[in-house]
């Protein structure tokens, strides 16, 4: 299947994606989105799954990767972060890590589901081993400030979350690379934490801290100018002499890696702009999950990064839309009366409180539909139970291709 043509414009990306299905609802449709249409096209090796904490990101990465390799017999990779015991139990592995394993139970014809979980401490070693020598590796791992900013440091893990993509998309072989980006407060800060390390990198206290390690280590500090002593006795008052001199140290041995930092980070970042890539934005019908979509969906324009569609989550569905609400209720109050139909009244009853969620949710929905009508849209129904095995993954999967 050849790829679909992508007009220029705003969102005009995801008119490929979109399929016309007729509507009978009476509020305004965005068009649909063609999920298999997608995941078959060759020239997509990238799709990322975005959208605020909770929403089911991880589970629908899971889903989209399964369908790629089991429908379109495509070699795929999932890269998820911290995700549910569950899932990886669903996946038919007793745990995920840092290295690529093969989902058995993928009944695919030349195609392949591998699943791995990021570990952004190990992926920071990855890259100080392969960007310098083995003694100056050895001297960055023991370094109090480099244990803590590759553990803790806020911004790492979307950062290493990048640089594990450009790891595996360097690899070449991978049909397709599945992205759930990290569980954070704000979906943004996937796409700010690598300008935010950067700038870290960059900074001015760094910078002047790399001055006496470039010209004689610590004794340096005692040679410094007035101005950089007046820096020294500032910057030691606030972080303390032991861990002023962790971060010189630290600096120092980082030193020729700064400018790889940022490079690595700057061509995965275009890498993410390419037609290459695909973003799904994945919301809960919740104010604050579609206010956040719609918030990524203008980081994503203003990004020139190509937005593919929203998969709107764990939709409250309804088996006879024809029956409103008030119609339910008034049918329960009559058959009260007559007598002898207490669960059939029951019955009216929950239909006319599922009906009742359903417009609420739509309603919720119709802000980032109205605001972004040319945005494709897949309804994915709330599930009864939790996802626990590939046959709920394949459900899932077939949700999100409308089937």
């Amino acid at each position: 299947m050849g790829a679909p043509s992508r007009a220029h414009g705003r969102f005009a990306c995801v008119a490929g994606y979109a399929r016309s299905v007729a509507d009978h609802s009476d509020r305004h449709r965005s068009p649909d989105l063609d999920v298999d249409a997608l995941l078959a096209d060759p020239g997509i090796r990238i799709v990322v799954c975005c959208g605020s904490g909770g929403v089911g990101k991880t589970t629908t990465a899971a889903a989209l990767g399964l369908r790629a390799a089991e429908r379109h017999g495509r070699r795929t990779v999932v890269l998820t972060i911290d995700p549910a015991r569950r899932l990886a139990q669903s996946l038919g592995l007793t745990s995920l890590d840092n290295t690529p394993r093969q989902v058995k139970g993928v009944e695919a014809d030349g195609g392949e589901l591998h699943a791995m979980m990021l570990d952004m401490k190990r992926t920071f070693d990855e890259v100080v081993l392969a960007h310098t020598d083995a003694n100056k590796a050895e001297e960055i791992f023991a370094n109090p400030f480099y244990q803590a900013m590759s553990s803790t440091f806020s911004g790492t893990q979307e950062y290493m979350a990048m640089e594990k993509l450009g790891q595996l998309r360097a690899r070449g072989e991978w049909d397709l690379i599945v992205v759930d980006t990290p569980p954070s407060r704000s979906a943004l800060d996937f796409l700010d934490a690598p300008a935010r390390l950067s700038r870290f990198l960059d900074g001015r206290m760094i910078r002047m801290l790399l001055v006496p390690a470039r010209v004689g280590g610590r004794s340096m500090f005692k040679l410094a100018s007035a101005s950089f002593g007046v820096f020294t006795r500032a910057v030691t008052k606030v972080l303390g002499t032991q861990l002023l001199t962790d971060v010189s140290t630290f600096v120092a041995a980082l030193d020729s890696m700064f400018g790889g930092f940022r490079e690595r980070a700057e061509r995965t970042y275009r890498i993410l702009q390419d037609p290459e890539t695909a973003f799904l934005v994945v919301a809960a019908p919740e104010p604050d999950a579609i206010r956040e979509a719609a918030y990524f969906a203008d980081r994503l324009d203003s990004e020139r990064m190509p937005l593919t569609g929203l998969v709107l989550n764990r939709m409250t569905t309804v088996a006879a839309p024809a029956i409103g609400s008030d119609s339910a209720r008034a049918a329960a109050v009559r058959l009260d009366e007559v007598g002898g139909h207490g669960v059939t009244a029951d019955a009216m009853r929950v239909h006319a409180a599922l009906v009742d969620q359903h417009t609420r949710q739509v309603a919720v929905a119709e802000r980032f539909v109205s605001a972004y009508p040319q945005v494709p849209v897949v309804e994915v129904p709330a599930q009864a139970v939790d996802v626990h095995d590939l046959d709920g993954l394949r459900a899932i999967g077939r949700s999100l291709a409308g089937a």
